[in-house]
């Protein structure tokens, strides 16, 4: 079998497009290539919509978190605390057996029960606690005089969040927030070993380099490609918001502007 056949029995496995069973001899580098390859595109389902859905509720939170209110203040705050507070390995657990309680009483839980739903909300609310953290650090380094000029300048309200408050956070929070998202994406390894079941074989990276890890005894040739893929993920992530740091930082001279740095979290 050529690569290329293997890239059209198997480029879209992880979809159930393509070849029914996994391979079961003759693991060439190409096989491994291509299935841990095809993984990944749930590796990025599952990061890029937690990422984009998790960046308003951060907003959110963080609001909450800095708000006058009392109870929109506890309620951010004990937010952030338990999902910074607890292992994201045990709330993939946790939301696992929880949906599966719930399909018992009523079956429109049946779809949180799938990892394209269940895991994506833990990932979700996840990403949002730490986001929203990032976010209200920022929101309270914003310097006052930008505040003191905004009201000088009569700026109240939403007009006010939009054209001082909003930009000044967003641009505070940004290096920060771009290795909240490569760490997310990373995580995203998790959810087929955290509870959530890969129905028809229909896994992510992990679960295709840890087969073939299984199958061939060798896990030196398909962790690598794993490692390979992400890097080369990291660095598409760290290009992208690195576009919209320069954006966000456009109005700075050159020697001012902020760079984007990738600081690994060693513990989480």
């Amino acid at each position: 079998m050529s690569c290329w056949e293997v890239i059209a029995d198997y480029g879209l496995r992880s979809l159930g497009i393509g070849e029914r069973l996994l391979p079961r001899d003759d693991f060439t580098l190409c096989k491994q290539v291509v299935l841990i390859g095809s993984g990944m595109i749930w590796n990025i389902y599952f990061g890029a919509l937690a990422l984009v859905t998790g960046f308003f509720l951060a907003t959110a939170v963080a609001l909450g978190k800095a708000a006058r209110n009392p109870v929109a203040r506890k309620l951010s705050t004990w937010f952030i605390f338990v999902f910074r507070g607890s292992p994201l390995f045990i709330q993939f657990f946790f939301a696992y057996f929880a949906f599966l309680s719930l399909k018992g009483v009523s079956p429109i839980f049946d779809p949180f029960t799938a990892a394209w739903l269940g895991a994506l909300i833990v990932l979700f609310l996840n990403t949002a606690a730490y986001s929203g953290e990032i976010f209200y650090g920022a929101l309270q380094a914003i310097p006052r005089g930008d505040l003191e000029a905004a009201d000088a300048y009569g700026f109240t309200g939403w007009a006010r969040f939009r054209r001082i408050t909003w930009p000044t956070l967003l641009r505070l929070a940004w290096p920060a927030y771009t290795n909240e998202a490569i760490f997310l994406f990373h995580a995203t390894t998790l959810v087929y070993f955290s509870g959530f079941p890969a129905w028809r074989q229909k896994g992510d990276a992990l679960y295709y380099a840890n087969y073939f890890a299984d199958k061939t005894f060798n896990p030196f040739v398909p962790y690598p490609i794993l490692a390979g893929y992400f890097i080369l993920l990291t660095l598409v992530i760290i290009g992208i918001f690195g576009l919209v740091n320069r954006r966000l930082n456009r109005h700075l001279p050159q020697a001012a502007r902020g760079k984007i740095r990738f600081r690994p979290n060693l513990l989480r």
